[in-house]
């Protein structure tokens, strides 16, 4: 390993993952950054608090409703970013640093790109798409405003995913932190002041939430430059590669693919949602915020294990990746058991602190209850989805992606359309989904056609 990787090694914004316990590295690195998902899932959680609270379960539908949107619409940004990480991991794990530098370089013309045009795709698209998910009449206005707010500064998500996905891959999972906490900070004092005390309602819960995602994007960005060396770049770097930016696109559309697909199927199942009305679409958009929070440590053990994956794999250190698989799992087994309990013992005490109706929360609280049993094979997808991703396996990812379409449409189908359950059948969807593309993770993973690969 060169002498400049040796000597950032002692800095404590990067982290070398290819000596020492995988277990610590791998719990060291998910708690900042689990940390940092908590925050930004409170971007979220405060809107859907403060509009069901203050404004009504109409407009929480609403919010709810266009959160698979909002995915869909930030899913090539994320998808390309995180393509960019897994490259500039890899190269990391190398030792090759002026390649780092000049991939790191060339993410900007790609993230800034795909960005400003998902920003004007979804802002003049917003009106038909919502009109083609049968949202009901009620909501709406409120669906479509706060969806043009969002998705119209795709860009802003663009940055912040961005340069989180070049920190986490050399290592950095701490000033992602720092700023999404700065962020949750000033939206929660946005939303208050916008939506009690300004009365915008749905608006005002969307630009509290843009204003503060380009805090975090502009104080990420500023701070990584001043504390991580691969982040200071010189000209030469910029010089345009188009082969350097055809192989970012490349490895980050089937993740971006995959991102869409499984969009696509929740704006399926959001679909089903909306034709059952207003209150089975609160009761989904409480359960749906919960489990937005509930995913993140398993999202974050994600992310730690496709870095983990990445350097490794770079380094040539395949073995360190079973180590890697072997402790997500277990984490991940401890995790499932423990959200069981906590969803069967205070299931209508959580739903309630998004709203008042007794009847949404004895609905979402149930449909909770129903998703938990199957919280270890969503973790099983996160584990074994970060760890193939991070070893260059990105076909996977759409391949994953496409089996979620799949199976969220065939189990819709056939409970709601053949066996004419009642609306508790969404639930059982999303759960029967994560049981099959879990197991389906797991095989792909102990395949090993990706030891086969080189970098």
């Amino acid at each position: 390993m060169s002498g400049f990787v040796m000597e950032t090694k002692k800095k404590s914004y990067v982290r070398d993952m290819t000596d020492g316990n995988v277990m610590l590295h791998m719990v060291a690195f998910a708690l900042p950054m689990l940390a940092g998902n908590m925050f930004q899932q409170l971007y979220n959680m405060v809107d859907s608090i403060i509009v069901g609270r203050f404004v009504g379960a109409n407009a929480l539908g609403a919010v709810g409703s266009v959160g698979a949107l909002n995915f869909l619409c930030f899913s090539l940004c994320l998808g390309l970013s995180n393509g960019i990480g897994i490259l500039v991991s890899q190269f990391f794990g190398a030792g090759e640093d002026e390649k780092v530098k000049t991939y790191i370089a060339h993410a900007v013309y790609v993230i800034l790109a795909a960005g400003m045009l998902m920003s004007l795709i979804s802002f003049l698209f917003a009106e038909p798409i919502l009109g083609m998910m049968k949202t009901p009449e009620e909501t709406f206005a409120d669906a479509l405003c706060y969806m043009k707010i969002v998705c119209g500064f795709s860009v802003v998500v663009a940055i912040f995913n961005g340069i989180s996905a070049i920190l986490r891959a050399l290592g950095d999972s701490k000033t992602p932190l720092i700023f999404l906490g700065i962020a949750s900070i000033v939206n929660i004092a946005l939303d208050v002041l916008f939506v009690v005390y300004l009365h915008m309602d749905v608006a005002g819960a969307a630009y509290a939430t843009i204003i503060s995602q380009g805090i975090a994007a502009g104080g990420s960005v500023l701070w990584g430059i001043r504390t991580n060396p691969y982040l200071r770049l010189h000209r030469e770097h910029f010089i345009f590669d188009k082969n350097i930016v055809w192989r970012e696109i490349v490895m980050g559309i089937p993740l971006s693919a995959q991102a869409a697909t499984i969009s696509v199927s929740c704006i399926a199942l959001q679909s089903v949602v909306n034709r059952f009305g207003a209150t089975i679409m609160a009761a989904y958009t409480a359960s749906n915020r919960i489990e937005q929070l509930v995913q993140q440590p398993l999202n974050s053990l994600g992310m730690a294990s496709s870095t983990i994956a990445g350097q490794n794999f770079g380094a040539g250190k395949k073995d360190r990746i079973y180590s890697a698989a072997r402790s997500g799992m277990l984490i991940n087994f401890l995790f499932a058991v423990l959200m069981i309990v906590v969803m069967y013992t205070l299931g209508n005490e959580i739903v309630g602190i998004f709203i008042a109706d007794s009847q949404v929360i004895e609905i979402g609280a149930s449909g909770l209850r129903i998703t938990s049993c199957m919280y270890l094979f969503l973790g099983m997808i996160y584990v074994y989805r970060g760890l193939l991703n991070g070893v260059g396996d990105v076909n996977f990812s759409m391949m994953n992606g496409i089996a979620e379409v799949i199976c969220r449409i065939s189990f819709a189908l056939i409970l709601i359309g053949m066996l004419n359950f009642n609306y508790m059948a969404v639930w059982y969807t999303n759960g029967l989904t994560w049981t099959i593309v879990g197991l389906f993770s797991v095989v792909r993973f102990y395949q090993a056609k990706w030891s086969l690969k080189k970098v």
